[in-house]
């Protein structure tokens, strides 16, 4: 029975499923003989076929042997690192049960860190540990591209072979094609004229970081012909290395028969604060913007655009606003956005970016104002201009004086340097405490800065002694275990002791609490035993670093 292989007569297990779901008076089962009830004759059908199913394929021709595995040249990770590794990708379920997590590290979400300080040190990743990287990388997004990084050429390998690795090659621009020398010109026109769009993709993007200027040349050179959904992916990729010379490229993308090529061309080219866009928007700007001294005192006085005139239009302002926008503060939005924000200290008087900020803004229009202001100095990456509308961060309000969204705060932060973005998160937490730290952590460079790692400490402990529950700072303190320097650990040892309860606290608490510095601290050593067995000797640093 089972070595006989399924007539053309028999009904395949997809129709034998089908017919026991929908039942055998609305779907009649062909398979019964005469005589016998058709639910019987269903289930002996599916018994058989069952059988048949567990009892493997006939023999066959056997198939080309597939390729060897490519080599990896670069250095064996050491012995210490491997089994650290095999305990990282064993515990990747988590704590996906929920519940109490215990004193115990979570050791998958160390595993995005291990896997930067085994990529910074080049070691190549062990042979055996393949497979379960793969399966962790397929149920973690994050994890890919370090993951494929660190397994390299293999993984691509693999990922043919396996159907439920082929995300690896979705993720690898190019399928994991080899991109030719840059200086081989001969082959990159080939590749261009006649490669895949993704093998394309990643040629331009690998010569774009190597020779801007050979990357702008090849895409110019077929340009005209190329499909509106594609130029909009090529023109992205002159972000990386994007600078003055790309603007005349830009400036004709501007008239381009697609939309979003045109309103991406724009974005780029008010990128560059040097770019005659970013002037003519300039001028609109500050047509529209000044400073009112009727009053008794200076104060910025708006004027949102009329109309959206053709030549807006080309320079990249969207016409018609979101819904809940009214027209004009959605075009005066655009133009502050896309002007120099370099240029606004000459035409409001040579104030200073924090003297502009400081005046009051007429009419109602200042969140507007200083909105347009934030994104203007996030994309200009204006350091200045950023510390000016994030204000101090000892402010009584904790929104500064220019950002309106703890995101817009974040980003503005993303233009300091490390040093001073560590610094004034620092000082906020002093003041606000940490209920709204969490998205401005995120930001801030690991292993955090020490003055930024004793400010959450002393948040957390101040939090611990107000008698609340731990659980509702469990994002900050997950994120101290994975960014808090490990060199901390010997200062966090006063708190694993269960404090006395005060009448007021929540029962229990103080256990909780104890657990929960309890996890941190073994989670710091962990992290720096981690580094050890990466590290050279004598050059042990916290992954991360």
């Amino acid at each position: 029975m089972n070595g006989t292989p399924p007539t053309a007569a028999s009904p395949s297990w997809e129709d034998l499923v089908t017919c026991a779901l929908l039942g055998t008076d609305r779907r009649p089962f062909p398979g019964g003989g005469p005589g016998r009830e058709a639910p019987v004759a269903l289930l002996d059908a599916a018994a058989v076929e069952t059988v048949r199913r567990r009892a493997g394929v006939r023999p066959a021709r056997a198939g080309r042997r597939p390729e060897p595995a490519p080599e990896d040249p670069r250095p064996a990770l050491p012995a210490p690192a491997v089994r650290r590794l095999a305990l990282l990708l064993a515990d990747r379920a988590g704590n996906a049960g929920g519940g109490r997590r215990g004193s115990a590290p979570d050791l998958i979400e160390l595993l995005p860190q291990w896997l930067a300080a085994a990529n910074a040190r080049g070691f190549a990743a062990p042979p055996q540990a393949l497979p379960a990287l793969l399966d962790a990388a397929r149920g973690r997004t994050d994890l890919r591209p370090a993951a494929l990084e660190f397994a390299g050429a293999r993984a691509l390998w693999l990922a043919k072979l396996n159907p439920d690795w082929r995300f690896a090659l979705r993720a690898t621009p190019g399928g994991g094609a080899a991109v030719p020398d840059p200086e081989d010109t001969t082959k990159v026109r080939r590749l261009w004229q006649e490669g895949l769009f993704a093998e394309r993709v990643a040629l331009l993007a690998a010569l774009r970081a190597r020779t801007p200027a050979a990357a702008r040349e090849l895409l110019a050179s077929t340009w005209p012909t190329e499909r509106a959904e594609d130029r909009l992916m090529f023109l992205d990729s002159l972000r990386t290395g994007l600078g003055a010379e790309d603007e005349p490229f830009l400036e004709l993308a501007l008239a381009d028969r697609s939309r979003n090529v045109r309103a991406t061309a724009a974005e780029l080219l008010s990128a560059l604060p040097g770019s005659a866009l970013a002037a003519r928007m300039a001028v609109r700007a500050g047509q529209c913007v000044a400073v009112d001294h009727t009053g008794d005192g200076p104060t910025i006085a708006v004027e949102a655009p009329l109309e959206c005139d053709p030549r807006m239009e080309r320079d990249g302002v969207v016409a018609k606003p979101p819904a809940g926008r009214g027209e004009r503060s959605w075009w005066l939005g655009q133009l502050v956005e896309a002007a120099p924000v370099a240029t606004w200290s000459g035409r409001l008087g040579g104030r200073t970016p924090q003297e502009i900020v400081a005046l009051p803004v007429a009419d109602g229009w200042q969140e507007e104002l200083h909105a347009a202001w934030c994104r203007a100095a996030v994309r200009q990456g204006d350091a200045e201009w950023s510390k000016a509308l994030l204000g101090a961060p000892s402010a009584p309000e904790a929104g500064g004086p220019g950002a309106v969204s703890l995101a817009e705060r974040a980003k503005l932060l993303g233009t300091l340097e490390a040093g001073e973005r560590a610094a004034w998160v620092a000082g906020f937490i002093a003041t606000h405490g940490l209920s709204e730290a969490f998205q401005l952590l995120g930001v801030c460079a690991v292993p955090w800065a020490p003055p930024l790692g004793r400010a959450v400490v002393d948040a957390l402990d101040i939090a611990r002694d107000a008698g609340s529950y731990p659980w509702s700072f469990s994002g900050v303190m997950g994120l101290a275990e994975r960014c808090l320097d490990p060199a901390e650990a010997s200062r966090l040892d006063g708190l694993l002791a269960v404090p006395d309860e005060r009448e007021d606290s929540a029962p229990g608490a103080g256990g909780y609490w104890a657990e929960a510095f309890q996890r941190l601290v073994t989670t710091l050593r962990l992290r720096a035993a981690m580094a050890e067995e990466l590290a050279p000797a004598g050059d042990a640093t916290a992954p991360g670093d």
